[in-house]
């Protein structure tokens, strides 16, 4: 039996490759509500969507440096927590390309809680 880790990252990879909407809801300079850090790219959800952990999908829109309210772009990889069952999609504007490395030092500001790995499409 697959437990919630496996879910949310299953959930995840249905949106890989593909063109999706973010709400955003935390944008690029904003503070975390509850933990107080700032948020150093846009951060937000992907709508009608469902996450174990009763939410929508998460998703940092990284490849912009200026706060949005919404965002379209492609899914190219999952912030997979191996210690936490809620993964995060990585949406960046079409045609462009990250590493790795890159998307983990860009979202370091919050994984930096998290055991944390890059998941891409696996063809």
């Amino acid at each position: 039996m697959k437990n919630s880790k496996s879910k949310s990252l299953e959930i995840a990879k249905q949106f890989l490759g593909k063109e999706v909407e973010i709400i955003i809801d935390r944008p690029l300079g904003s503070k975390h509500p509850k933990h107080g850090f700032v948020y150093e790219v846009n951060y937000g959800y992907i709508k009608n969507t469902l996450s174990p952990d009763g939410k929508e999908l998460d998703a940092y829109y990284l490849g912009v440096n200026y706060p949005l309210e919404k965002a379209e772009g492609e899914a190219i990889a999952i912030i997979h927590r191996d210690d936490n069952d809620d993964d995060k999609l990585i949406v960046v504007p079409v045609g462009t390309n990250l590493t790795d490395k890159e998307i983990l030092e860009k979202t370091l500001f919050q994984e930096q809680y998290f055991k944390s790995t890059v998941v891409r499409k696996i063809n």
